[in-house]
Order: structure tokens, then C-alpha cells, then sequence
């Protein structure tokens, strides 16, 4: 008897995770909503460990960053400054990785 219950326990316990594991509602915030995290500029990694690609997320502008612990390491140096979009709108563009690590592509998210 004991046994019984401990299954009829673990089974009810099973079920309601599932059962409560659905996906969301689908998203219907506003876009005031959406970009209240949204920020102007983001870092995305490359597989050099001490290099990142800066992208304003409003413009579609790209910089490569080089850090490091000494001053002299450190560097800023410009990968396009051409103004793809003039609405200044945060996380309009972002970067995809690619399977070939020097290529990445640039998503706008608002026009595709």
C-alpha cells in the first residue's frame, strides 16, 4: 500500500510539472515595452579571446575592440561607419555568428 502512494505521489507530481511547463502566451508587449532593456551599444564575442565587435544597435555602425590588461594592447579600430538606418531605435541591427569564425551577419530586425 505504501508503494502505491508514493507512485500515485510521483505520478501526480510528474503531471502537473508537465502541466505547468507549456510554452507562453505569445509576446503582446508594446514597443515601449520591448526596448525598455534595449541599449545603443552591444559587445559580441569572436573566438579571439580578446577581441569583440561593438555594433550600435541603432545605425548598423561596427567597430573591432581589442582589450587587454596593458594599456598599449588596447584598440578601437573601425569595420564600417556606414549609417544603415537614421530611426533611432535601440536593437534595430544585431550580429549571427556563422560556422566560418571571421564571418558574422548583420540582422536588421525591423525591416528583415
Amino acid at each position: 500500500m505504501k508503494m502505491k502512494t508514493i507512485l500515485a505521489i510521483l505520478f501526480f507530481s510528474i503531471a502537473s510539472l508537465t502541466a505547468f511547463s507549456q510554452d507562453p502566451k505569445p509576446d503582446t508587449k508594446t514597443n515601449s515595452q520591448i526596448t525598455t532593456n534595449a541599449v545603443v551599444y552591444r559587445l559580441f564575442p569572436t573566438q579571439n579571446t580578446f577581441i569583440f565587435i561593438k555594433l550600435n544597435t541603432q545605425t548598423g555602425q561596427m567597430w573591432l575592440v581589442q582589450w587587454g590588461l596593458e594599456a598599449d594592447k588596447q584598440t578601437q579600430q573601425i569595420l564600417s561607419l556606414e549609417v544603415l538606418s537614421y530611426m533611432e531605435v535601440n536593437d534595430r541591427f544585431t550580429l549571427q555568428k556563422t560556422e566560418n569564425i571571421f564571418n558574422f551577419i548583420l540582422l536588421d530586425q525591423h525591416d528583415g
